[in-house]
């Protein structure tokens, strides 16, 4: 944060908001294709939408400001940010992608990036000695995400980073389930920060985009030129609602946390909870790493029933808490990564990395803690064979 001391205050001020010419305190939305030209040549700082708009640009510089990098780029959805900067490499390139991400980020490299010969291999960024036996020439990335969905598995990002820049390697953090509010990775040594933004910082389940953060001037024209070139970009409302959302990220995540530990720490007491995965509990793996480089755990939980519970059941009795794709908005979700967000990625490496067909996802909401308990417990106690 170049302006503002106090990330509290860059949420609502940050980006230059303020419309110039009117004063106007909203960003006004600039729904428009084109521009016009006071002669060849003579532009007015704008041509096309695709290439730049001002309801966007305030968006990109906002959330570069947030997370102290040199630019930022606002895309069409989660994925197309990821995409975009994963077209950064070439033919030949290899990236390591932590051993828990997000089943989007597989897919893409999986079925489209292995067309033009751009590879992946699967390293646990959890152990950095292990990661760090698994670079060889062909590796130029590693991406990763921390804490890792679904499984919350809690990344050393400073001391990843440290050993990729020992092999030349661009470090690239999934940013989503924190946001710049509790973590920011490029402090921490990280190049590029993506985010999908329909989460937590658009934060009310409208609007899906995706936006990246590049921490120096040569990549981000790299990045600049390749969203120009294919065209992903977010639409000038859409970048209303997200820096709309990003005004209250802060007491929005707040709440979160504040729910999602009274949640976790009632999960962890429920005989029917065989296995819970939460760094905000003192007993988990992750827990003093993430305290080390994060101001909070997140409002991100997996657990599994044990073997005399129905999930099929569990699902179907919720009343308050929404099963649904997605995670991040003010309202309680709950998924089944193995059929819905990591269903494209094959059954063996899920079940290898812990990724079982038990596992359910719960994206802490803001609404009364005590609703959201009592919900899930009656849908426990309703599941029970």
């Amino acid at each position: 944060m170049e302006k503002y001391t106090n990330i509290e205050t860059a949420l609502i001020h940050a980006g230059s908001q303020i419309d110039e010419r009117t004063g106007a305190v909203n960003t006004p939305i600039y729904q428009t294709s084109t521009y016009k030209q006071d002669g060849l040549g003579k532009m007015r700082g704008y041509e096309y939408s695709r290439t730049g708009n001002p309801t966007r640009e305030v968006l990109e510089s906002l959330i570069a400001e947030l997370e102290g990098g040199y630019a930022g780029f606002a895309f069409g959805s989660g994925m197309a940010a990821t995409t975009a900067v994963l077209s950064l490499f070439k033919s030949g390139d290899t990236i390591l992608i932590g051993s828990n991400v997000y089943g989007g980020t597989f897919r893409v490299l999986d079925k489209v990036f292995d067309h033009f010969d751009i590879r992946y291999r699967i390293a646990d960024t959890s152990d950095t000695e292990a990661f760090e036996n698994a670079i060889t020439d062909d590796v130029k990335a590693v991406m990763l995400e921390s804490p890792a969905n679904p499984l919350m598995t809690v990344t050393d990002i400073a001391a990843i980073a440290k050993a990729a820049k020992k092999h030349g390697l661009t470090v690239i953090v999934d940013n989503t389930f924190l946001t710049p509010y509790l973590q920011r990775p490029l402090e921490l040594g990280a190049d590029i920060v993506v985010h999908s933004a329909t989460k937590y910082l658009g934060g009310h389940s409208d609007v899906v985009a995706g936006l990246a953060v590049c921490s120096d001037k040569d990549t981000a024209e790299k990045l600049a030129f390749i969203q120009n070139s294919t065209g992903g970009v977010l639409g000038p409302f859409d970048s209303f609602l997200l820096i709309k959302g990003i005004k209250t990220l802060g007491v929005r995540m707040d709440r979160h946390v504040e729910n999602a530990l009274k949640v976790a720490e009632r999960l962890k007491e429920n005989k029917a909870v065989k296995s819970i995965y939460y760094p905000g509990l003192k007993d988990d793996p992750g827990y003093e790493t993430n305290k080390k480089q994060a101001k909070a755990p997140g409002a991100m939980i997996s657990f599994e029933l044990d073997e005399r519970h129905d999930i099929n059941v569990f699902f179907e009795s919720l009343k308050l808490v929404c099963l649904a794709e997605s995670l991040g908005g003010v309202e309680s979700l709950v998924c089944h990564p193995a059929t819905m967000t990591h269903a494209a990625i094959p059954k063996e490496i899920r079940e290898k990395v812990g990724i079982t067909d038990g596992l359910i996802r719960l994206s802490v909401g803001i609404e009364n803690v005590s609703d959201i308990i009592e919900d899930i417990e009656q849908a426990i106690k309703a599941a029970e064979k």
